[in-house]
Parts: structure tokens; sequence; C-alpha cells
């Protein structure tokens, strides 16, 4: 069983910051990639930012050049650096991770979740 551990969500005024983190638990034997996601009431979830095992990053358009995501590969643990953040930045935000246990199938595994809530 993969458990995926998030912290460092909460209340912040527009243009502040926030730094999320997700520890995975060591039993994971491979990560292929570990990513943020965030739903906003009455909206789907989506991608915020992804990191694969090279190290490659992504973002949607809206965090660019605000959001910064990285990791800690030997504690298999993803950060999430929130910088200028905005109210339409308020959501629920979920962490991913892609990987798999021994002898086990590549599998998605998501955090419980912690809300981020931007005030105006």
């Amino acid at each position: 069983q993969v458990q995926l551990v998030e912290s460092g969500g909460g209340l912040v005024q527009a243009g502040g910051s926030l730094s999320l983190s997700c520890a995975g638990s060591r039993n994971i034997f491979s990560i292929d990639a570990m990513g943020w996601y965030r739903q906003a009431p009455g909206k789907e979830r989506e991608l915020v930012a992804n990191i694969l095992r090279n190290g490659d990053t992504s973002y949607t358009d809206s965090v660019k050049g605000r959001f910064t995501i990285s990791r800690d590969s030997a504690k298999n643990t993803v950060y999430l650096q929130m910088n200028s953040l905005k109210v339409e930045d308020t959501a629920m935000y979920y962490c991913k991770l892609r990987g798999r246990l021994p002898g086990r199938l590549t599998t998605d595994y998501w955090g419980q979740g912690t809300q981020v809530t931007v005030s105006s």
C-alpha cells in the first residue's frame, strides 16, 4: 500500500506565497512521475505541475512563472512552491504519484488533498 501525506495548505492573501509538500511512503519501488492537481468547487480536476523521473517539469499555463515544482527523490517527496497567489488559485490541491511497488504494475496514487484558499 502506498501512502501520500500532503501538508502546507492554508489561507493566504492574494499576492502571498504558500509551499505544499507531499511525502510518499518508503515502500515505493520506482516512481515515474509526481505531480500536483487542483479542483475548485464546480470545476474539473486539473493538472497544475508535474515532474518526471528524469527531472523534466511541466506546468499549466495559468501558473507558469508563479509556481515551482521540485522533488527530493531520496525521500519520495514532491514540493510545490506557490508565489504571487491569486484568488483563482483557490482549490483543493492533490498530490499524485505514478509508480509501482515491487512486483506490481505501475499505478497512480493520490493524496488526501490539502485546501488552498486565497483571499482578495
